[in-house]
């Protein structure tokens, strides 16, 4: 028997609403009801076999408040006249709501379309995006505040804090980046078509694609980016006194800095950073795992060796590689097959291997890459940096020289 069930017009009717055209309506104002569902019936072979079936099928249907059952009167031969549900409605967003339990969405809803009329520019986003929308009601009027100040102010040029919109700062602003990327989108492709109607020309891009540095990208200032630093030459040292000096600058600031050292060191331990040895004409960065916003965009380190200290295992290589695509002359250190093997009583296990390939890797740094990756010493084995006997580091210093 595959006649249409109760259940099977109310998942046609939590299909309708996950479209989200019954809420859409609520503010376009599209007439879209009453709605007819699709109903399929017993034949006339099957009342004559089944009709007590069909009859408890009937009635089902008839007994299902909110919906409107449409019947079709017919005579059978055997059975006489009788009345057959023909055709089944739902005659409001009301009666929708009541089938599927969404009665409060539609409540909350309507309560987030009086909220919208104080920025009418984004009815139509909320016709969009219907369901989205229900879901942030409790941040929307924020949303709508931020992303209309941000279109109105695109090079503000200052901190987001210092944005003044009611209820807004800037750990509201990095939680919703996305959210107010897209309603500043939406803004933004609204006034290129409204300027075509003028013009009749139309440049409007179907990219969407959310900004990774949403500050940067409407005008915010950001937070400078930090290089730690230390000064392994005390001939070099930038201050006259004793100590590690172990320095932080602003990135700017460190890319002005005029010194003669000829090799960088970086490496992603705290400690092996602190402890480091003395080396002739060179100073250690303390790296901060992927991403090398900070020392991109130095130029002087173009003229120097560098070297790359990470752990032995798929993510040190895969932060190398990603080195690598800023100062391609980069070389490692400790992170070879002869180190590895050494120290095969300090391995350890890596939680979440990298499993990508690694194309700026040398041959044999790829080799030992591959090797891990591929599990043939062991599932996920890795040498941390710091498990590497201070001896061996200080012979390889020597013979860097």
């Amino acid at each position: 028997m595959n006649w249409t069930s109760p259940d099977d017009l109310k998942a046609q009717i939590l299909r309708h609403w996950n479209s989200g055209a019954a809420l859409a309506a609520l503010v376009t104002g599209e007439v879209i009801y009453p709605l007819r569902l699709t109903l399929k019936r017993p034949t006339s072979a099957e009342i004559s076999t089944q009709f007590d079936a069909v009859r408890q099928w009937n009635s089902s249907l008839r007994a299902q408040p909110n919906l409107r059952i449409e019947m079709r009167e017919f005579n059978h031969r055997v059975f006489g006249n009788n009345a057959l549900a023909d055709t089944a409605w739902v005659d409001s967003i009301e009666d929708v709501a009541s089938l599927i339990g969404k009665l409060s969405e539609v409540k909350k809803f309507k309560a987030l379309i009086a909220t919208t009329q104080r920025q009418p520019q984004f009815l139509p986003y909320l016709a969009q995006h219907p369901l989205g929308v229900s879901g942030l009601a409790a941040q929307w009027s924020q949303l709508m505040d931020i992303a209309a100040w941000i279109s109105a102010n695109p090079q503000s040029a200052i901190y987001a804090r210092q944005a003044d919109v009611a209820g807004v700062d800037s750990k509201f602003i990095e939680s919703y980046q996305r959210e107010i990327a897209s309603l500043i989108t939406f803004l933004a492709a609204k006034k290129e078509a409204e300027d075509a109607l003028f013009t009749g020309v139309s440049s409007l891009s179907n990219d969407a694609r959310i900004s990774r540095n949403f500050m940067q990208k409407h005008g915010f200032k950001e937070k400078p980016l930090r290089v730690r630093f230390r000064m392994l030459d005390a001939t070099h040292a930038l201050f006259a006194s004793e100590g590690t000096q172990d320095i932080t600058l602003d990135a700017h600031t460190f890319a002005a800095l005029k010194l003669k050292t000829t090799r960088v060191f970086i490496t992603e331990n705290e400690i092996n950073f602190l402890a480091f040895p003395d080396v002739k004409n060179s100073l250690i960065i303390f790296g901060a795992g992927y991403g090398f916003d900070a020392l991109a965009n130095i130029q002087w380190l173009h003229e120097c060796e560098i070297y790359y200290w990470g752990d032995i295992d798929t993510h040190g290589f895969a932060i190398l590689d990603q080195l690598r695509s800023h100062f391609s002359h980069v070389k490692s250190l400790l992170m070879d097959e002869a180190t590895w093997l050494a120290h095969q009583s300090q391995w350890g296990c890596e939680a979440k291997p990298a499993q990508r390939d690694l194309p700026r890797l040398t041959g044999l740094e790829a080799a030992l890459y591959n090797d891990l990756r591929d599990n043939r010493q062991g599932k996920n084995v890795r040498l941390e940096q710091e498990r590497i006997s201070f001896g061996v580091l200080t012979r390889a210093l020597k013979n860097l020289n």
